[in-house]
């Protein structure tokens, strides 16, 4: 069996988007599965739309959500991308046997004149297709023009009806020739465009599988000509299903949202999110939702990739990510949090009280900003109104917190089986018990009479400030 080896060529446009990440996710995934290799390749070909920082910027995403490249150039001692822009003189080379082999023909044709056309056909509800003008010239008039002007190359489309290839999604899939325009190959400024620098660069990468999403569906009739001109073998293609909005829309750039480096700056956890981009467009066979990378890879199979658009649901993702927040460690979700924690002016400087505050925090909580709000009653004085202070300040109230107060303050450390046991006896000696009795000691440690149970208030807290709160309202 011949090498497996899978690549993820994204545009230097911008940020990563998630429906970018999805797909190199999925091929990481199949690389991974089978023992095969996974390529970075940038497609800078249009270099008018190349955003500065752009490259560094992704593989620095990448690096902070746990996925690497098998191969590349060398670039530091280690594997990075592949560039297009560097690789001119090779996309020169076969354009050459398109041309020599009457696959592909000069254009000349000014952007007015195409334009033109376009216009034109679109007003009679045809397909905006080149005319072919330039492929009716004489080839004395050509070769004397290329000489003189810009020319782009565009690919010849044989004549048929129709262009077949076999997608592992979607099995056979046909496109009539007659909807397929005559590609532009080479630019004027002698830079392939991306259908043709996509091919040459995945043969001669030796890519087995194309794994890409949808939305280049329609351009794979004419890779596979280009595969078929050139002599060489077809790749499997693999389509993903496009990424929508819960409004069954497209999940686009410009609504905002979709960049990765985004949920990251947000403290969504890389986990998480890897996790639930997975599941778009994929699923296990089981019940089983929550997967680590590892887990991901023994699960993933292409057979299991669906055919319908998969709905990205950021109230999913943040489930996802609560569910992760709380299987994570507990020094980690700490160390994230605690910049949020500062940012609130909150004083965290006693660790043993932090990471009690967190550890409590994070089993109420889907993003770790979250969890400062869950803990501000430990970090700052509690305002009660008047009526917590009814509750408080009547008979059973007072008797409830000065046997506590007293209690708590003959001991330095309290476990929970011991509050436990002073709940207990509590009981026994006042006959205070159910919301008489947890109450007033919720509102006066907590500042309300829902939230976390009395054991964990107490540790939280620790004993002296849980004396000093038992007692202000005595």
């Amino acid at each position: 069996m011949s090498e497996i080896k899978v690549r993820f060529a994204p545009s230097p446009t911008g940020y990563l988007h998630v429906g970018g990440l999805r797909t190199a996710l999925f091929n990481y995934l199949y690389a991974k599965k089978v023992g095969g290799k996974f390529v970075l390749r940038i497609e800078d070909t249009d270099q008018k739309r190349k955003v500065k920082g752009a490259v560094e910027n992704l593989i620095s995403t990448f690096k902070q959500i746990g996925i690497s490249f098998d191969e590349g150039p060398a670039q530091g001692g280690k594997n990075g991308p592949y560039f297009q822009s560097q690789r001119l003189e090779i996309y020169q080379k076969h354009i050459h046997k398109l041309l020599d082999d009457g696959n592909a023909y000069p254009c000349f044709c000014s952007p007015e004149r195409l334009e033109k056309i376009r216009t034109e056909k679109m007003a009679k509800k045809e397909t905006p297709k080149y005319d072919r003008y330039c492929l009716t010239l004489d080839k004395s008039v050509v070769e004397q023009r290329m000489k003189l002007e810009p020319f782009i190359v565009r690919m010849k489309i044989p004549d048929g009806d129709e262009i077949v290839f076999f997608d592992a999604v979607r099995g056979r899939v046909a496109i009539p020739s007659a909807e397929i325009d005559d590609q532009i190959l080479i630019k004027t400024d002698g830079f392939p465009t991306y259908h043709f620098a996509n091919v040459v660069d995945d043969f001669l990468m030796g890519i087995s599988h194309v794994i890409r999403g949808e939305e280049w569906l329609p351009s794979t009739p004419k890779h596979a000509l280009l595969y078929q001109f050139l002599g060489w073998k077809l790749p499997k293609f693999v389509h993903l299903p496009l990424l929508l909005n819960p409004d069954k829309s497209k999940l686009s750039k410009r609504q905002g949202d979709v960049a990765v480096e985004d949920y990251l700056k947000n403290s969504y956890l890389p986990e998480a999110l890897l996790n639930f981009v997975a599941l778009l467009g994929w699923n296990p066979g089981d019940n089983q939702e929550v997967f680590s990378l590892d887990e991901l890879v023994k699960k993933f199979s292409l057979k299991r990739v669906q055919k319908a658009g998969a709905v990205f649901d950021v109230e999913k993702l943040k489930w996802m990510n609560g569910q992760w927040i709380r299987a994570e460690k507990l020094e980690k979700i700490a160390e994230l949090g605690k910049p949020y924690f500062l940012d609130a002016n909150l004083d965290i400087s006693d660790k043993r009280q932090f990471l009690a505050a967190v550890e409590n925090a994070r089993k109420r909580v889907d993003t770790i900003p979250e969890m400062v709000e869950h803990s501000l009653p430990f970090y700052r004085d509690l305002d009660f109104s008047d009526d917590d202070l009814e509750i408080l300040r009547n008979e059973s109230s007072q008797k409830v917190l000065k046997f506590w107060a007293e209690k708590i303050a003959e001991k330095s450390d309290w476990n929970e089986s011991e509050i436990k046991t002073l709940i207990k006896e509590t009981i026994e000696k006042t006959g205070i018990k159910g919301k008489d009795m947890f109450f007033p000691l919720r509102l006066s440690l907590f500042g309300n009479t829902q939230g976390p149970d009395i054991p964990t208030l107490i540790e939280i807290l620790g004993p002296k400030k849980a004396v000093e709160r038992l007692k202000i309202q005595l």
